[in-house]
């Protein structure tokens, strides 16, 4: 498979992925970014053992820990107030709010509920992350719970 085959199949995947670690829009871009070319220095290496899309995934969710152990070393500090930007996203209220739920997930639970919102398969999601596909399976459903309850919560449909 061609990379330009590979970024135009993964790029939004991969970027959503990403925002549902960090929950920030220009970090996110960032690590998706990272990714690819992470994936277009590596692509002759890739063996087959796995789905191009299982690698490209193991690649974007090891690139993503990394940065929250960087964001972990290094806290932010806060800009002064004259030089903060006002942002402009198109995302729906609603998906902000999955996004900052996500990103309060262990990451573990990110990871698996980043891939399932993404239609990875079950299997791969295990593969990935390690797990076996029957615990992958329990823990997909209980972070829904989790999700759907606060959604509840805070009053969103």
């Amino acid at each position: 498979m061609k990379f330009e085959d590979i970024y135009k199949t993964y790029w939004d995947r991969i970027f959503r992925l990403c925002m549902g670690f960090v929950n920030d829009y220009d970090i996110a871009q960032d690590l998706a970014q990272e990714t690819f070319i992470i994936v277009w220095q590596k692509l002759e290496t890739f063996r087959n053992e796995s789905s191009i899309g299982t690698w490209i995934f193991r690649i974007a969710s090891n690139n993503c820990l990394r940065q929250i152990e960087r964001q972990k070393r290094f806290p932010k500090s806060a800009l002064p107030l004259h030089l903060t930007e006002e942002k402009q996203y198109s995302l729906e209220p609603q998906i902000q709010f999955l996004y900052k739920c996500i990103a309060e997930l262990p990451e573990t639970d990110r990871i698996i509920i980043s891939l399932e919102l993404e239609d990875v398969k079950q299997s791969e999601i295990a593969k990935i992350v390690g797990l076996s596909e029957t615990n992958t399976r329990v823990k997909i459903h209980r972070i829904k719970e989790k999700l759907t309850q606060k959604f509840k919560e805070n009053g969103q449909q």
